[in-house]
């Protein structure tokens, strides 16, 4: 699992080969045994597999070329009726994308990590190309696939970020 951890890099361009339904289900839940706040679990996901909507995307979200190559986009959503507290969500809903992220690497997946959230406009646009209600709150849009390039590991183990006790 460590391996894992580690070796999971941002993945931005995908081979042109379809992601198996199996898999999906898998990362999904994966995604879904994330911790969350008193176990409320308030994220939603929508799995997007036509090019329409690929491309439809890539029209709302300034940083989301690499859909132009990627088969399959998932879209993490929270849920503001079902959250511990106000905001919880986000926290949640970071807890549950990271836990997909390392998931589709384990199975030999590639994926990227866009943000929706905190950025209002985007949010809005998100909501209404998904036909959102208005207490699902846009999070991120994940774009996975198997990779066409691969990234090699960096340290970012950094002993000047680590505090014991105190400042």
């Amino acid at each position: 699992m460590l391996d894992v951890i580690y070796k999971r890099r941002s993945i931005r361009k995908y081979q042109d080969k379809p992601v198996e339904q199996e898999k999906i289900n898998e990362i999904l839940r994966c995604a879904m045994y994330a911790p969350s706040g008193m176990n409320k679990q308030p994220w939603e996901f929508i799995v997007c597999l036509e090019r329409e909507t690929l491309d439809e995307i890539q029209k709302i979200h300034p940083y989301s070329q690499m859909l132009k190559t990627a088969p399959c986009c998932i879209i993490a959503a929270g849920d503001t009726n079902v959250q511990y507290a106000q905001g919880s969500y986000i926290q949640d809903c970071a807890a549950a994308v990271e836990n997909l992220l390392l998931g589709a690497a384990s199975l030999g997946l590639g994926s990227c990590w866009l943000g929706v959230y905190p950025d209002e406009n985007r949010q809005e646009a998100f909501r209404k190309l998904f036909n959102m209600p208005s207490h699902i709150a846009p999070f991120c849009a994940i774009a996975l696939g198997y990779p066409d390039e691969h990234k090699e590991m960096p340290d970012r183990f950094s002993a000047d970020k680590v505090h014991f006790e105190k400042w």
